[in-house]
């Protein structure tokens, strides 16, 4: 049984706990939160589960095989490494650290203790982003033309990143996830509405090899909450909603075809096709179960897990250049 300790009980904390109980293979052994009344509400839901205020204390402890960091950002890199350090497996919340140069360290550190190190992209481990996988994967949508991604709600402002660091990592992590390629160059802008935040509304454009484009837009100052993908691809496009209930995934079978005789007039050049839609039924696991799951059989059997370090350290090195662009209102970047 892997041992797993949880730091941080405060947002998302409970929730690893949870899972992390309930995983095959594993069970939670200690949450390490410096709040005492954080440390006395896991006492009273898992009395079997050690608490610590201190954070070397509970590394030193053998019970310990792997933890889990629910943390801020600024304080996955020196958590990381600290547990690395003392031999443990990681699993850390998005994104993975605050530069792509902490997270060259992190994964470097992983690697060279042969530790497995996992960022928690969860929406990767969920039934509608695993279908757009396998139809893309299958060739179903033909070449890829677009990924265009809207995530705004009237949310949670962050005070110590930007909306991008906060919610568009979400989306990258799927584009990352479903694509496998980077991209060449980012271009960003965005504006901050409450004096001495970071931007709480962005724009970031990704551009790739063979005419795809990725766009995304994320904003915390928006009435209504919407969380919407559009892929279009020259045989099929997707349209997933994940806060449909019912049909979360749409596939349309809608496109163009090129007429290739170059002597007709433009208005000929491009017609249209109008096919079926239909929407795959999708199971109900929960995303952060299968993952917390991956997670201890990646321990086990020392596979490299869907989001590894390095799926996390391509994250990150867009969100820097992104953010880089942004402060220079949209001058690309190239990666």
């Amino acid at each position: 049984m892997v041992g797993i300790g949880v730091i941080g009980y405060g947002y998302w904390g409970p929730n690893l706990v949870r899972n992390f109980s309930q995983a095959k293979g594993a069970h939670v052994v200690a949450v390490c939160d410096q709040r005492p009344e954080r440390r006395a509400l896991v006492e009273k839901v898992y009395p079997s589960v050690k608490t610590y205020a201190d954070v070397d204390e509970m590394l030193s402890s053998p019970d310990v095989h792997a933890v889990a960091v629910a943390t801020p950002v600024s304080s996955h890199f020196p958590l990381t490494m600290r547990a690395l350090k003392a031999g443990k497996h990681v699993f850390v919340e998005k994104p993975l650290a605050s530069t792509a140069a902490e997270g060259e360290q992190m994964v470097a550190e992983a690697e060279q203790r042969k530790l497995t190190l996992m960022v928690d992209h969860t929406f990767i481990y969920t039934s509608a982003v695993r279908k757009i996988k396998e139809l893309v994967s299958n060739g179903s949508l033909g070449d890829l033309y677009y990924y265009d991604s809207v995530r705004i709600n009237l949310g949670l402002f962050q005070s110590d990143v930007s909306v991008l660091w906060d919610l568009a990592v979400h989306d990258l992590s799927i584009m990352d996830f479903l694509l496998e390629r980077s991209p060449l160059m980012v271009a960003a802008t965005g504006m901050a509405h409450v004096p001495g935040r970071p931007e709480n509304m962005a724009y970031l454009t990704c551009f790739f090899t063979n005419n795809l484009i990725a766009h995304f837009h994320v904003n915390w100052l928006a009435p209504v909450k919407v969380r919407q993908t559009l892929i279009g691809g020259s045989e099929k496009m997707i349209v997933y909603d994940d806060i449909e209930m019912s049909e979360k995934l749409k596939i349309y079978d809608k496109g163009i075809t090129l007429d290739q005789d170059d002597d007709t007039v433009y208005q000929r050049h491009v017609g249209y096709r109008s096919g079926d839609m239909w929407a795959p039924r999708l199971d109900n696991v929960e995303a952060l179960k299968l993952e917390t799951e991956h997670f201890v059989e990646c321990i086990e059997t020392g596979r490299q897990p869907l989001s590894s370090g390095h799926a996390g350290l391509r994250v990150v090195r867009i969100l820097e250049a992104a953010s880089r662009s942004m402060a220079n209102h949209g001058q690309p970047i190239e990666l």
